[in-house]
């Protein structure tokens, strides 16, 4: 049979975050593709880790900058090795391909990193992104990563076009795999809650990804303020894993504005709200708390940061702006316009069916990974800046690891 092999930078949380669902949705792709899986990563587990077992996935923990892992990886001797964001790669990759040097290397970058760090840099600096905050030391280190690895999973066409228009990498090294969603089917529909019988807003993030602190700041101070000057019995909901003091101390109830924390079922808190908000002012891949709200019949009022890569040249499950009074203004139509919420409902629907359901992309995924199985040499040759990507000479995080260790002894 064979084997993957997955190094995550975190054990995934898919009731924490969209990319712990995100990775549990490659593993199912691939175990689809007759592989046996094995999850491996250095981190700590939680109370919200997802228990791998259950579907047949063995967790093995490693360590860092320790040669064990070589014996380890040697051992499984896997065919396919997925690096679950750059930094595993970095950490990992070199070891990899010293003990298995047939192994493919793929990259879920998750989102575009470089991306998120110059949105982020250029909304501290009041600048509209630019080339100067594209070219920062996260896209130098995750570009490295993508030429070193054999393919990338890049999960927004908007950061398909980024990556080969901007940086001229070869289409060859990526592949567009967004969420691999099941479809919903009339009868879920039919029974989700309506609009009358929903109440309030709601937004969701986890809180130790900056993006969603920020957003639930720019709510607090520009956005619902306006939304409860007219909506003056309306209340919003924050929910989030690992909420820390600073969130806390953002819950007002006389303002409506109240912090729930973790949401154990998100499906029940998205139906029985009438409206959610995706107010990101930085960040980059597709967003969970979107889909989570489309597939639960949510209407959303969201960024144009919020809202990349999500719809394609169909009509948004909601209303986009970046301008806090028109942001307000929407979310005030959506919520008390009966019939535009549905209307706007039903897009959502519409978007998961025809964007991101998962047997559009299945032969896509399996086509690439056999091929690149049967030509791995050509397809390497072909690549030559990875192979000086990969060359001593650039192995900073190589010798790094090495010192670290020969330290540590």
């Amino acid at each position: 049979m064979k084997k993957l092999l997955v190094i995550g930078f975190v054990w995934p949380e898919p009731k924490s975050s969209a990319a712990g669902t995100r990775i549990i949705q490659l593993i199912l792709q691939f175990q689809n593709q007759g592989f046996e899986v094995t999850f491996s990563s250095a981190a700590k587990t939680s109370y919200n880790t997802f228990d791998l077992n259950i579907i047949n996935v063995e967790m093995k923990p490693i360590l860092l900058n320790d040669s064990s892992f070589d014996v380890f990886v040697k051992d499984l001797n896997p065919d396919v090795v997925l690096f679950d964001r750059f930094m595993s790669e970095e950490q990992y990759g070199w070891r990899v391909a010293e003990q298995c040097p047939n192994a493919i290397h793929v990259l879920d970058t998750e989102d575009f990193h470089g991306l998120r760090k110059a949105r982020e840099v250029a909304l501290k600096q009041n600048e509209t992104v630019n080339v100067s905050h594209l070219q920062n030391d996260t896209t130098k280190r995750e570009i490295a990563s993508i030429y070193r690895c054999d393919l990338s999973l890049i999960i927004s066409e908007a950061e398909i076009d980024i990556l080969t228009d901007q940086f001229q990498i070869d289409k060859n090294l990526l592949h567009y795999l967004p969420f691999l969603l099941e479809p919903i089917s009339e009868i879920d529909i039919k029974y989700l809650p309506t609009f009358e019988n929903r109440h309030h807003f709601v937004t969701i993030g986890n809180f130790l990804h900056a993006p969603n602190y920020d957003a639930v700041l720019y709510l607090k101070q520009s956005i619902w303020p306006l939304v409860r000057q007219q909506l003056p019995k309306a209340e919003l909901h924050i929910y989030g894993a690992y909420e820390s003091q600073k969130v806390t101390q953002l819950n007002n109830s006389k303002e409506g504005f109240i912090i729930k924390g973790f949401a154990e079922d998100v499906n029940d808190v998205m139906q029985n709200a009438k409206v959610c908000f995706a107010s990101l002012r930085f960040g980059a891949g597709l967003k969970g708390k979107l889909v989570d709200a489309m597939q639960n019949g949510t209407p959303c009022v969201m960024t144009c940061v919020a809202a990349e890569g999500m719809f394609g040249s169909l009509d948004e499950n909601g209303f986009i702006s970046d301008e806090p009074n028109a942001f307000a203004k929407k979310a005030i139509e959506l919520y008390i316009q009966p019939e535009l919420w549905q209307e706007k409902q039903q897009n959502g629907f519409n978007i998961l069916s025809q964007r991101f359901n998962k047997t559009n992309f299945e032969k896509g995924l399996t086509s690439k990974i056999l091929e690149l199985s049967t030509h791995l040499s050509a397809h390497r040759e072909r690549n030559f800046i990875g192979q000086l990507f990969r060359h001593q000479t650039m192995q900073s995080s190589k010798y790094m690891s090495k010192w670290i260790e020969a330290k540590n002894a």
